[in-house]
């Protein structure tokens, strides 16, 4: 990383009026989370099927136990990285309007961010499928699969979207009214590979924002909508730049 290149970054972050940060799941895989997609990812160990709506719907009991496995039992290690912390930090700082994070893991939450758009869900919330009674999976018993709720007996599911699913209509609301009026957009950790979530930055740039990457290699963000590549993982390079953003 040049020295001159993140120092102007931080110039950037630091007039802007509005700055907001989209995440994607290199920013995950920082703190030991494997990503869905590509190589060493978790769709060449399981099958995805178990995340598809109608699925898990006809057969809980075959999803269920390997949903356990994958999201609470190997997931719930998961910690917050420098990445998570650094943006904490700037939304307290004042210097961060939101996150909008295709993540799922809680973890930008866990590092303190308080104004957290999750795109596709959470999965520390549960929710019945049938009255909508919601709760926090660390209240469930997860011994006793598949879950069913107290209230009315119903299929409980984890609160992210699965395959077959709508994006949540306020979290997609609420992200494109950030990127809309953000001068700056930071990109962490995503490929730009999954839609609708990759239009985020896409609105941002069309709408003047000054868009800033970080990841370790081009993305389809790159050539087309970002203005300044930071070559690096997420946690390395706003490491670097704590410093600067802080004037430590």
């Amino acid at each position: 990383m040049d020295e001159r290149t993140l120092k102007d970054v931080a110039s950037i972050i630091k007039e802007a009026k509005y700055c907001m940060a989209f995440t994607g799941a290199g920013v995950s895989v920082e703190s030991g989370i494997p990503p869905f997609r590509g190589e060493n990812s978790l769709w060449t160990r399981y099958d995805p099927t178990i995340l598809d709506l109608k699925y898990f719907q006809q057969y809980p009991e075959e999803s269920w136990p390997v949903i356990r496995e994958i999201f609470y039992d190997f997931f719930g290690k998961a910690r917050p990285n420098k990445a998570h912390e650094v943006l904490a930090r700037m939304e307290q700082a004042g210097m961060l309007g939101c996150v909008v994070t295709q993540n799922i893991d809680n973890l930008h939450q866990e590092a303190g961010s308080k104004v957290v758009h999750e795109f596709h869900g959470n999965s520390q919330q549960l929710v019945c499928m049938h009255c909508g009674f919601r709760q926090g999976a660390a209240e469930a018993d997860l011994k006793v699969l598949p879950l069913r709720c107290a209230h009315c007996g119903g299929l409980v599911k984890p609160d992210f979207i699965f395959f077959g699913e709508r994006i949540p209509e306020k979290a997609y609301a609420d992200s494109l009214e950030a990127a809309r009026k953000a001068d700056v957009c930071l990109i962490m950790g995503s490929t730009g590979e999954v839609m609708p979530a990759a239009l985020i930055p896409q609105e941002a740039r069309r709408n003047g924002a000054v868009v800033i990457e970080i990841n370790p290699e081009d993305s389809l963000f790159t050539r087309d909508v970002t203005h300044i590549h930071l070559t690096g993982k997420a946690g390395e390079v706003m490491a670097a730049l704590e410093p600067l953003l802080f004037d430590a």
